[in-house]
C-alpha cells in the first residue's frame, strides 16, 4: 500500500475515533504523525517536529489568555451590559444585540464555543421573558460567533491565514473575514424574518432588559468571587455561576456588580484600550498577533494581578492541542506526498467548479459532527496544489470552504449547538427544541455549501 493511501486511511480513522469517542483529535494527530513519519516514511523525530506550528501556538495561547483576563476582570460583562442598555424598550433589537456582541467577542480572539457559552444563557433567558422564538435567538448567537470568527486576530482567521501564508496563493484575510461575516449576517436576517422577528417590532418593554443584564452581572461577578468557572472554558456564567450565588461571598459580589454597573474600573478601561491596541498594532502595523496579545495580557496582569488568577487555566488547551497536532500531521502528509496525490485526483476530475463544490460539502458534512478547526486545518492544505493551478479563484474557494465548515456548528452534535440546547428555557420542550435545531442544521448542511459556492466561487470562475 502506498504512503499517500495509507495516510488517508490513518486520517479517516482519526476522524472516526474523535467523532465516536471522547478523544482529542490533536492528540490522535500527533500519534498519527509519529507512526506515519517514523515507521512508514523513516523520518526522524526532529523532522516531524519541524512541522509544529510554533507561531500559531503562541497566537492561540496569547489571544485566549488575553480574553480570559478580560472575562475575569469584568470587561466582557461591562460590554454586554452596555450593549443591552442600548436596546432600551425595543424587544426586536435584542436578537441583533446578541448577534453583535457574540461577533465582537469572537472577533477579538475568543473561541466560538467560549463566546456562545457566555451569551447563550443571557439570550435564551431574554427569549423566555419576551416571548421570542428560542430557536431564532439561539441560532442568532451561533451565527454571530461565526460572523466574527474569521477576523485576522480571531482563532479561525489566524489558523486559515497562517496556512495560506505558507503557500504561494494570494492571501486576503479581510476578504475571508467579510465573506464569513456577510454570509452569517444574511442567514441571521432570514432567521429573523422567518421565525417571527417582524412581530417583535411592535413589542416594547421597560427596564426589564437592563434589570436582567444587571442580575446577570451579579451572578457572573459572584461566580468569579467564588472561583467558579465553566469547566475551564473561559467563562463563568453557567450553572456553576448560578450555584455560586449561594456562597458566602455572594452579597459582596452583588455589590461589586452594582459598582461595575455604575462605572468602569481602571483595569476594565485598560482592557478595552488593550483590545483596541491589539487590533491597531497587529492589523495596522502588521506586528505578530501572538506577541502583541500576550504582551497586552501581561500588562493587564500587572495592572490587576487578581484578575489574571486562573486565567492560564482558562486558555483553551484542548484547542491548542487540536490545531498544533493537526498541522504537525498535515506537514507529515506533505512529506508522504498525500497532498499532491489528492490534488492530482481532484485535478483529474477536469471540472474545477465541481471539485470546489465537493470540497465544501466534505467540509460541511464532517464538521457537523467533528471539529471545524480540524476540518479547516486538514482540507485547506489538501486544496492548495489544486488551487495553485489558477483555474479557479483561490480566495473564493477558501472563503467558501471556511464558511461551509463553520456555519454547520449549529448542529446539536457540535459544541455550539449543544450549548444552545443545554440553555433552553425551562418552559421549552427539550425534545422538540432538539428536533428543531436538528432540522435547521440539516437545512444548513444541505443548502449552506451550495449557496457559499454559488456566491463566492462561481463569480470568480466566470
Amino acid at each position: 500500500m502506498s504512503a499517500p493511501v495509507l495516510s488517508i486511511i490513518i486520517l479517516a480513522v482519526m476522524f472516526l475515533l474523535a467523532t465516536v469517542l471522547p478523544l482529542n483529535m490533536g492528540a490522535l494527530a500527533f500519534v498519527g504523525a509519529f507512526l506515519l513519519g517514523s515507521v512508514v516514511l523513516g523520518m526522524s523525530t526532529s523532522d516531524i517536529l519541524a512541522n509544529f506550528p510554533g507561531g500559531l501556538f503562541l497566537t492561540i495561547v496569547g489571544v485566549t489568555y488575553l480574553f480570559a483576563i478580560a472575562q475575569n476582570n469584568g470587561t466582557i460583562d461591562l460590554l454586554v451590559r452596555g450593549a443591552v442598555r442600548m436596546v432600551g424598550s425595543k424587544v426586536a433589537l435584542i436578537p441583533w444585540v446578541m448577534f453583535a456582541i457574540t461577533a465582537v467577542i469572537t472577533a477579538v480572539g475568543a473561541l466560538s464555543p467560549a463566546a456562545v457559552a457566555i451569551i447563550a444563557p443571557i439570550a435564551l433567558s431574554f427569549a423566555a421573558k419576551h416571548k421570542i422564538n428560542p430557536l431564532m435567538m439561539g441560532m442568532m448567537v451561533i451565527h454571530g460567533a461565526q460572523a466574527g470568527g474569521f477576523s485576522p486576530i480571531a482563532v479561525y482567521g489566524v489558523t486559515v491565514n497562517g496556512i495560506i501564508a505558507k503557500t504561494d496563493l494570494a492571501a486576503s484575510p479581510m476578504a475571508i473575514f467579510l465573506a464569513s461575516f456577510i454570509f452569517n449576517l444574511a442567514i441571521a436576517v432570514v432567521l429573523f424574518i422567518v421565525l417571527g422577528g417582524s412581530k417583535l417590532l411592535s413589542t416594547k418593554t421597560g427596564r426589564l432588559v437592563e434589570q436582567a443584564a444587571e442580575s446577570r452581572m451579579a451572578v457572573s461577578v459572584g461566580a468569579r468571587a467564588a472561583g467558579a468557572t465553566l469547566r475551564g472554558s473561559g467563562t463563568d456564567i453557567s450553572s456553576s455561576g448560578v450555584a455560586a450565588k449561594g456562597t458566602s461571598g455572594s452579597s459582596a459580589a452583588a455589590k461589586s456588580a452594582d459598582a461595575v454597573g455604575a462605572r468602569a474600573t481602571v483595569p476594565q478601561l485598560v482592557t478595552i484600550a488593550g483590545l483596541i491596541a491589539l487590533a491597531v498594532i497587529s492589523l495596522g502595523f502588521k506586528v505578530d498577533v501572538g506577541f502583541v496579545s500576550i504582551t497586552i495580557a501581561m500588562v493587564l496582569a500587572l495592572v490587576s494581578p487578581a484578575a489574571q488568577k486562573g486565567a492560564i487555566n482558562k486558555i483553551s488547551w484542548s484547542t491548542v492541542l487540536l490545531i498544533c497536532g493537526m498541522l504537525t500531521f498535515v506537514g507529515v502528509l506533505e512529506e508522504a506526498g498525500t497532498i499532491k496525490f489528492v490534488s492530482d485526483g481532484v485535478a483529474h476530475l477536469g471540472m474545477p467548479l465541481l471539485a470546489a463544490l465537493l470540497i465544501c460539502y466534505i467540509g460541511a458534512i464532517v464538521s457537523a459532527f467533528a471539529s471545524s478547526t480540524a476540518i479547516l486545518a486538514a482540507l485547506i492544505p489538501l486544496a492548495v496544489p489544486f488551487l495553485s493551478s489558477g483555474e479557479i479563484g483561490a480566495v473564493g474557494v477558501i472563503a467558501a470552504l471556511a464558511v461551509a465548515a463553520t456555519i454547520v456548528d449549529v448542529s446539536p452534535f457540535s459544541t455550539n449547538g449543544a450549548l444552545v440546547l443545554a440553555n433552553a428555557p425551562e418552559d421549552v420542550d427539550k425534545d422538540k427544541f432538539y428536533k428543531q435545531i436538528l432540522a435547521y442544521s440539516g437545512i444548513v448542511v444541505v443548502a449552506g455549501p451550495a449557496i457559499a459556492w454559488l456566491v463566492m466561487v462561481l463569480p470568480g470562475w466566470m
